[in-house]
């Protein structure tokens, strides 16, 4: 036998998200926040892409989140598209107060729907939200933006940590919702086996496996 197969998992689910968004709008400074609550001021940035990971509880099952910061230098960006391959979710960040950086997400928006899955779920994150004297983008524009696309929406602040963690983890439990949703409706479809069950409940979500079942993203707003 494999060790592979040998060694028992401690996670229900395997989520892969990405970050994307032009260079300095925070990806990373998001990342650290919600991984360990930090804020650093010397953060560089990104070269290619780096990727950390984080376990959390969605209704009793273990989700371990393998989070992929993509640069967002144009130099790099031919490296990162495969990297779209096998992502359940991605938030598209822009930076509230550089007004390019919010128009540059039709760009990005249209990047990961050429190279994710169709089904991906996707959140728009206004970040630096406590810099409010310098806003250049207002939270109405962005929710407008992400209700004409069909996306979620979110501000949050990076530096404070204000809704960080929301942005995440409301974005992973939409994709926990939709695969056990999509579960449920095979297991009405298949017949049951020799012992009257049909056991899909619990599998692990392989994200090289997830396949395009259609968009189905509903708008919704937190600022």
């Amino acid at each position: 036998m494999a060790l592979q197969n040998a060694v028992k998992r401690d996670y229900d689910y395997l989520f892969k998200l990405v970050l994307v968004g032009d260079s300095g709008v925070g990806k990373t400074c998001l990342l650290s926040q919600y991984r360990r609550g930090e804020f650093n001021y010397d953060t560089k940035h990104t070269i290619g892409v780096e990727f950390a990971t984080k376990e959390l509880q969605v209704q009793d099952k273990t989700i371990k989140c393998q989070i992929w910061d993509t640069a967002g230098q144009e130099r790099y960006r031919a490296i990162t598209k495969a990297y779209y391959r096998g992502a359940v979710a991605a938030l598209l960040v822009y930076d509230i107060t550089d007004r390019e950086t919010f128009t540059n997400l039709k760009r990005w928006l249209s990047e990961v729907q050429s190279h994710a899955d169709r089904d991906i779920k996707l959140m728009v994150v206004g970040n630096k939200s406590d810099m409010e004297d310098s806003r250049a983008v207002s939270p109405d524009e962005g929710r407008a933006f992400a209700e004409q696309h069909n996306l979620y929406f979110v501000e949050a602040s990076a530096l404070k940590g204000d809704a960080v963690s929301f942005a995440f983890e409301s974005l992973v439990e939409k994709v926990f919702e939709h695969h056990v949703t999509r579960v449920r409706a095979l297991e009405a479809e298949s017949k049951p086996g020799d012992d009257g069950e049909v056991r899909l409940e619990g599998e692990t979500v392989d994200i090289s496996k997830e396949s395009a079942a259609g968009q189905n993203a509903a708008a919704g707003s937190c600022c």
